[in-house]
């Protein structure tokens, strides 16, 4: 699982995403940051979402 980091006037975002898995990429979560920290709620939800990837 790999992170993207956005930072523009609207505030910072994160998305999660793997595309190691031949000619695909799967987008796992996008989410605006509000802390500092990444909620563990987002990490978890990209964890998830990335054991159902066939």
């Amino acid at each position: 699982m790999v992170e993207i980091r956005i930072t523009d006037a609207d505030g910072a975002f994160r998305v999660f995403y793997v595309a190691s898995r031949g000619d695909k990429v799967y987008i796992l979560h996008g989410f605006q940051k509000k802390t500092q920290k990444t909620a563990k709620s987002d990490i978890e939800k990209g964890q998830q979402r990335y054991k159902l990837i066939p």
